[in-house]
């Protein structure tokens, strides 16, 4: 396997983790046990492909408080280049996560800084992977940076939100949940990959669709597990592995990442990935 280089845009937060028994009902107060984690769609994606070995330039910002210091500092001890990661005048992103008994979480997001990312102005990567936590004109201004330097771009659409026509033009693979999928019109005309949880995947291609289903696992948290896809699909992409095989990889990676608790605790690297599962020989 050759080192792939991948740029990730996308949003650092601090998870304030609360772990339950069951979620909260509507006006139900519940007791659990809270930890602080390092976080973000953008910054985990971003530690899931250093974990898999590449070379990983983060596009991204944070404020300039304790939180963002130790933020810079989580990704910088997971071989991620910070370098692009701006200091800015807002606070760092924050997500409160409750967890539950079963490993299911709900999640509210404060944008903070992540509200001030910009583009890339110059791309030099095997692989641009994209999601929405930053503001759409920089998820757009990258994409079409990548389409013009022909680097295959990679758009996680989370959270569900109206995509502009000129944005989904330039991507090469749409990632996407259910209800974003639903969100946008349930897309055909382009390569899309559909997760669903402990069902698998839908992967849609023009003119063909098929199913693959999840790896068994002992779920411990699913906090993450979005991300670590996204991450991993994007190293496959960056390796060249056809939609079918990248899309493989990564539904093993992402059973792998919900066997240890926190977003980042359970993401595999390539060993663990080839080792605990029964891969292609491409891989």
């Amino acid at each position: 396997m050759r080192q792939v280089r991948a740029t990730v845009v996308g949003s650092t937060n601090v998870d304030l983790v609360m772990q339950v028994a069951s979620l909260p009902a509507p006006g139900e107060t519940v007791l659990g046990d809270s930890r602080r984690e390092a976080g973000g769609k953008g910054g985990n994606q971003a530690v899931t492909l250093a974990r898999l070995g590449a070379q990983v330039r983060f596009v991204s910002a944070v404020g300039d408080d304790p939180e963002g210091w130790w933020s810079r500092a989580q990704l910088e001890a997971a071989g991620v280049d910070v370098a692009d990661v701006a200091t800015v005048e807002a606070p760092t992103g924050l997500a409160v996560v409750m967890v539950d008994a079963r490993g299911e979480n709900s999640i509210v997001v404060s944008p903070g800084a992540n509200a001030h990312v910009v583009a890339p102005v110059h791309l030099d990567a095997d692989v641009l992977l994209l999601s929405v936590e930053v503001p759409l004109a920089t998820v757009s201004a990258a994409a079409s940076l990548g389409r013009r330097l022909a680097v295959p771009v990679v758009l996680n659409a989370a959270p569900a939100q109206d995509l502009p026509h000129a944005l989904l033009a330039d991507v090469d693979v749409l990632v996407v949940n259910e209800p974003e999928w639903e969100a946008l019109g349930r897309p055909r005309d382009r390569a899309v990959v559909v997760t669903r949880g402990a069902r698998g995947c839908l992967v849609v291609e023009p003119g063909t669709s098929w199913e693959l289903a999840a790896v068994p696992v002992d779920v411990v948290d699913t906090t993450g597990a979005g991300d670590c896809f996204a991450g991993a699909l994007a190293w496959g992409i960056g390796q060249g592995f056809v939609l079918g095989d990248a899309v493989r990889f990564a539904t093993r990676a992402a059973a792998l990442s919900v066997t240890a608790p926190g977003a980042r605790g359970g993401l595999p690297t390539h060993a663990d990935v080839v080792d605990r599962t029964t891969p292609p020989s491409s891989w």
